[in-house]
């Protein structure tokens, strides 16, 4: 496999609108990132992934967007933007950008003129259809929102099509003029500076709506090799794929490098086991066989081909620690516990703003609190269909979109030191206790434990391209794996439980004088026929 300069990078998610607010308006912006960026340069990170800061009318929070050359006003502007570029530049840092082209805002100029009349040019840049004789909808498909797919317009007497919001309506890929205008767009971006694109719910564009196919439709991957070549393949950028119905299989054809695709994906086969039947509103606990299963699986069969991303969460997730870990009594230990598990795999790693400080779910009391629009509309159609309001309120404090969506901690004066002004959406109310200012002056916080981390993936190639061997397969409280690489061999242990732990170590991994890469508890140098762990313990050892 050629290397590239993203395997050994470290990628930092910003939500813009929680990040930090420069003008006191309650909302992040881009000068806001600008004034933090030394902060996440000590941090190790080599890369920002920035949420859209397109201009919109913020339906979605900015995954509807009205016009992709121009930078929504509460964010700043385009100059604001050039020198986020910029500065992060002067840092070594590349800025990856947000890019939703399954679908715009529906105040887009292009919309604006599709829905004026059926002979505009305009009309098949998106899907319309008319209704069945009896009025009702072309057919049941839903939207990821809930409810139907499709919205009647009054004015041209068809429906049109949209997966998440009435607002979001989806582009028609099957318009070359379409894929000739977002082309065109992605290298007007790239001229600009950037350092690559995540391709927002990328695997829905190469849909056939008249067949009922949307995700991974047979159009796909022609479309994506088409959008390489004439964009970004021949640039070195990083592009990353979110796509949910992605297999292994699936991943490759994605991201092995003679395919001339993308350079990663995004799945999320782990992420939703603790989703019963693959509904969020109906969470279960997680079975960790299951979960070792699958991470060990995706990085047993893209190996040699393909490459992985490495996430816990991000905008649309809720935080690691209260999901995966224990977010009261073992917060900190179980927060590093996590990142070790996670930085020693395969891939590259991607830290969501505030996992570095261990920022925790938010538990507001009232739905009027919550901002997000699937968390209001899933709420509205399950209350409507018989679920109570304390089974939806507990589903949402597990895992509605906005426990990763409250401001940034940025120390415990007023707001976090986010804002000046009324935030957009309250904090999380643990904030004094939880925040980057505390968390850089005490040398053992989860802040100083990431930056280990990422400095170990620079010094040890086995960390980026080494072999992946799981160990305790069978063990429902242990994820335990070996990474080599020529004559370096890294073992990596980690106990997902709060139970103290004894296991009986293979014969192969008992060694004296051994160097030991990161620990949360105390530094392991020896390692005999048992091992004691303690609650949520975890440690790399070089064998």
């Amino acid at each position: 496999m050629e290397q590239k300069w993203w395997h050994d990078a470290v990628v930092y998610q910003i939500y813009p609108r929680s990040f930090l607010d420069s003008d006191n308006d309650g909302i992040g912006d881009l000068n806001g990132i600008i004034s933090k960026l030394d902060y996440l340069k000590n941090l190790g990170i080599n890369v920002l992934w920035l949420s859209p800061v397109y201009q919109s009318p913020m339906d979605d929070n900015g995954y509807d967007i009205s016009d992709y050359q121009a930078i929504a006003k509460e964010f700043g502007s385009m100059e604001d933007m050039q020198r986020l570029l910029d500065e992060a530049n002067k840092r070594d840092i590349k800025i990856v950008m947000d890019l939703v082209v399954n679908h715009t805002s529906d105040e887009h100029t292009w919309f604006e003129q599709s829905r004026s009349s059926r002979d505009n040019p305009y009309r098949d840049y998106y899907i319309w259809r008319d209704a069945k004789p009896d009025g009702s909808a072309p057919d049941d498909q839903e939207s990821i929102f809930g409810g139907s797919a499709w919205h009647w317009d009054e004015h041209t007497q068809q429906y049109f099509f949209h997966l998440f919001s009435k607002r979001q309506p989806d582009l028609n890929w099957e318009n070359t003029k379409v894929q000739d205008e977002v082309h065109a767009m992605m290298n007007w971006w790239i001229d600009l500076g950037i350092g690559g694109f995540r391709l927002d719910v990328i695997d829905l564009i190469g849909k056939e709506i008249d067949k009922g196919i949307t995700g991974n439709g047979p159009r796909l991957h022609k479309l994506l090799q088409e959008m390489n070549q004439k964009t970004f393949g021949d640039k070195d950028l990083l592009t990353v794929g979110e796509t949910w119905g992605a297999t292994p299989e699936i991943a490759k054809l994605y991201s092995a490098q003679d395919r001339n695709e993308l350079s990663m994906v995004f799945q999320f086969e782990h992420i939703t086991l603790t989703w019963e039947n693959g509904d969020k509103w109906n969470p279960i606990p997680l079975d960790l066989k299951e979960f070792k299963q699958v991470l060990t699986k995706w990085q047993v069969e893209l190996a040699d081909g393909g490459w992985n991303s490495l996430f816990w969460n991000n905008h649309d997730l809720p935080r690691l620690v209260s999901k995966y870990g224990n977010d009261k009594e073992y917060r900190v230990e179980s927060a590093k516990m996590l990142a070790t598990c996670l930085h020693f795999l395969k891939g590259t790693p991607y830290i969501f703003q505030g996992e570095e400080i261990g920022m925790t779910n938010v538990a507001f009391e009232n739905l009027e609190q919550y901002k997000d629009i699937e968390t209001q509309n899933f709420y509205k159609v399950r209350t409507e269909a018989g679920v109570t309001h304390e089974h939806m309120m507990d589903a949402i404090h597990e895992n509605s979109r906005d426990n990763a969506r409250t401001p940034m901690h940025w120390d415990n004066s007023e707001n976090a030191g986010f804002s000046k002004g009324t935030p957009w959406i309250e904090l999380n109310p643990n904030f004094p206790e939880i925040n980057v200012e505390e968390a850089l002056a005490n040398p053992n916080s989860i802040y100083y434990h990431y930056q280990d981390l990422i400095k170990l993936r620079k010094a040890h190639p086995a960390i980026v391209h080494g072999s992946f061997t799981p160990v305790f397969e069978d063990h429902d409280k242990v994820f335990a794996y070996v990474r080599e690489l020529n004559e370096e061999k890294l073992f990596v242990i980690c106990n997902f439980s709060d139970e103290a732990l004894t296991l009986d170590v293979p014969t192969e991994y008992q060694k004296q004088d051994l160097t030991c890469l990161i620990n949360n508890y105390q530094a392991v140098t020896a390692i005999s026929e048992t091992l004691n762990l303690k609650p949520y313990e975890s440690f790399a050892v070089k064998l």
